[in-house]
């Protein structure tokens, strides 16, 4: 659980980094920001910390030795000598350069700021943010003259869209910190550059981690093996996935035994899912735990992704939520289509 609402903006350093590939080059301050307007503190620790509502960590990573991992590296220097902060932002804005190579990467300013007051499950503690701004928009200013008025545009920052941001918390350093992090501009696989080559992290492994690879887990398994394998249509691949959702929705703690037994039920469907799960494992190479507390913001978040929509053709969307028996399936010979029964007592 993270709450923001007594954390304080200590210290902000602004520099500009571009795209090393076009040769852009980076533009470095020459000292902290100082603040002197409430309104703009305030206007930035939103900005900075709105984005970061989800209770998903991940931590600092290296395939050899994590001291080895620049921005962690950096990040103990600071935690350990704040004083040192602003020598170090300038580190990390040199390797933020080195990093943009991809022909997508924009320039844009880079803000690292100081934070303490961040309370993480209850305890207070600092944090170090890194955040990018690589949009920019035009604003309409309207203003008054003499007995009229005139209307002017500016260009600058919408501070309800922050581009890329993370933020360290001076917990668990010896693990490789508590670490969030957002990108609202890359998102495709070959522009992953904030999150993979710049900051080098990985999910974290706890119950928020947990349950999203399940969540993950039983998804993949109903699109891919469920009915390659099992004579069911449409509506049975989303009944499974419903289930599971609900399961997971209602219950406290995961129990593989008791989750196959309520939900999966056949055993032979049961054993599929078990073969399927030690392949998802090897093949990503992570460990599905048989027993976890359940993460339930990583439930609400993992629902979003799923849509239950039976599609048929161009003309018809069923949204299905439960009750797989009110649906039936069959073919028309006179027609030659397919066809669903749907059984109900009332519309609305």
């Amino acid at each position: 659980m993270i709450n923001y609402s007594e954390a304080e903006l200590e210290k902000i350093v602004v520099h500009q980094v571009g795209n090393k590939t076009q040769e852009e080059g980076f533009k470095l301050s020459k000292g902290p920001l100082v603040l002197q307007d409430q309104v703009i503190t305030e206007l930035l620790t939103k900005y900075f910390l709105s984005p970061f509502k989800q209770t998903e960590y991940y931590t600092f990573s290296h395939e050899s030795d994590l001291n080895l991992n620049e921005i962690y590296n950096y990040a103990v220097k600071i935690f350990a000598d704040p004083d040192s902060f602003y020598l170090q932002t300038v580190n990390i804005a040199k390797h933020l350069y080195e990093k943009s190579t991809h022909p997508k990467i924009k320039g844009g300013e880079f803000y690292l700021v100081y934070l303490t007051g961040c309370l993480i499950d209850n305890e207070s503690v600092d944090a170090i943010g890194l955040f990018k701004s690589e949009s920019k928009e035009k604003y309409l200013k309207v203003y008054s003259s003499g007995e009229n008025f005139e209307i002017n545009h500016e260009e600058g920052v919408n501070i309800n869209k922050l581009d890329k941001g993370c933020l360290i918390f001076n917990i668990e350093q010896e693990k490789g910190y508590r670490v969030c992090t957002v990108d609202n501009i890359n998102k495709s696989s070959e522009a992953q550059y904030w999150k993979e080559d710049f900051l080098n992290v990985k999910p974290r492994e706890d119950n928020y981690y947990h349950t999203q690879n399940y969540l993950k887990l039983c998804q993949d398994f109903v699109s891919e093996k469920f009915k390659e394998s099992f004579e069911v249509n449409k509506a049975d691949e989303i009944d499974l996935v419903n289930r599971s959702t609900k399961y997971f929705k209602e219950k406290e703690v995961f129990d593989f035994n008791e989750f196959s037994n309520e939900i999966i039920q056949q055993p032979e469907i049961i054993e599929a899912f078990k073969d399927y799960k030690d392949q998802y494992q090897t093949d990503k190479s992570i460990t599905v735990f048989d027993e976890f507390d359940i993460a339930q913001s990583a439930v609400k978040k993992q629902a979003k992704v799923y849509k239950s929509i039976l599609k048929l053709d161009k003309n018809f969307h069923v949204y299905i939520h439960g009750k797989r028996e009110y649906i039936v399936r069959g073919f028309d010979e006179d027609t030659k289509m397919n066809y669903y029964q749907l059984y109900f007592k009332e519309e609305s």
